[in-house]
């Protein structure tokens, strides 16, 4: 599955924010979406018919606004020899707020990610919600619902939650036995189980050690056994670091598992914010220690990028906004040096207002020394 960019992402969200805020007065508003592989010459000649087909529109002012949209979709559909890898989504219409003012406007987006959906429709709003899919998360989160008779190991993928597999211990209930036969019986039970986190732990490794889009685990169950799993089981060091939500639950079937997500959702929504904490807390503590690999202004991370000394640049979502131009500019660079590209929110929290008042929406962790 493609994977979108940090930028890719920020300049979608834009886009999908700037038009979903628009209304038509009327159903002037033209959606035309183009899925990857159609004949972008041939959507042109339907369109030539739907511009026929609106000179019925009863309404004087909502006819020459659809025929103005359609006219300038047709017109951008021409610049193009052939369909876009990915397909294309054309948005035009009156965005005027006036009465009887017309403002047509055209926004023309190719997505990071195949359109799978034909569209022409006009309406007071536009169709965005193909778009909207594709900023939908695509990682996957592992999950395991414990306690010491069975496990239910599954994923959470979008808004979907799978089973993958499902363990029994074969560990006997408590009992009443009491004297050296309790305590043997407890020695019984106690080396079931340290058998059954084993074999839990090995059925996660398969299923989890080399899923490119594992995010994070959820692991959840009754005390203690879910600690005991994470101390015994023997859990590979790689996917108990990413263990990000432990949880109290009192099921550990399928139902388990859609307890152990509920509970987590916070925790799931963390984690953007965690990566872009770690990667501010990177770039300050660089700043600090080894000022020599940091660089923060548009001047300075220019000349970086233009030495191809920046590993890691940094752009704030205001500075996408205010100074579109010089983004352009700065991710087709980074782009052209390997340079990874994130993208720090407008969240209220105080590493990303630092950033942004001491670097002005831009900034770079370095490879090596420039002078």
């Amino acid at each position: 599955m493609v994977e979108i960019t940090d930028e890719q992402k920020a300049e979608l969200e834009e886009l999908v924010e700037t038009l979903s805020a628009i209304r038509g007065r009327h159903t002037e508003l033209v959606t035309v979406l183009i899925p990857a592989g159609q004949n972008i010459n041939l959507v042109s000649k339907q369109l030539e018919g739907e511009k026929s087909t609106a000179n019925n529109i009863k309404s004087k002012h909502t006819r020459n606004a659809v025929i103005s949209a359609i006219e300038m979709i047709i017109r951008k559909i021409k610049e193009y020899q052939k369909t876009p890898e990915n397909g294309i989504a054309l948005f035009a219409g009156n965005v005027s707020d006036k009465e009887g003012v017309s403002d047509v406007q055209i926004w023309a987006y190719e997505p990071p990610k195949p359109l799978n959906v034909r569209t022409y429709r006009c309406d007071q709003v536009f169709v965005l919600d193909p778009l909207k899919e594709i900023l939908e998360v695509s990682e996957v989160f592992g999950l395991l619902a414990i306690d010491r008779q069975e496990a239910t190991i599954g994923v959470l993928e979008g808004k979907q939650i799978k089973v993958i597999r499902k363990l029994t211990s074969g560990v006997p209930g408590k009992t009443r036995a009491g004297g050296q036969s309790s305590q043997r019986f407890e020695r019984i039970t106690e080396g079931l189980a340290k058998e059954f986190f084993r074999r839990v732990a090995e059925a996660m490794k398969e299923i989890f050690f080399e899923m490119p889009k594992l995010k994070g685990i959820l692991i959840g169950g009754p005390i203690p056994t879910k600690e005991d799993f994470l101390d015994e089981g023997q859990l590979a060091t790689k996917l108990k670091e990413k263990v990000i939500s432990i949880k109290d639950i009192g099921y550990v079937d399928e139902h388990g598992l859609e307890l152990l997500v509920e509970a987590s959702e916070e925790d799931i929504a963390q984690q953007e914010l965690i990566k872009e904490k770690k990667i501010l807390e990177r770039f300050f503590e660089t700043l600090g220690k080894k000022s020599s690999h940091a660089s923060y202004g548009i001047e300075k991370v220019a000349f970086a990028l233009q030495r191809g000394a920046v590993e890691t640049l940094l752009l704030t979502k205001k500075f996408l906004k205010t100074e579109i131009d010089k983004t352009k500019e700065f991710e087709e660079s980074a782009k052209n040096i390997g340079s990874e590209v994130v993208i720090i929110s407008d969240e209220e929290n105080q590493d990303a207002q630092q950033f942004q008042n001491l670097t002005k929406g831009v900034g770079a962790i370095l490879r090596f020394q420039i002078e």
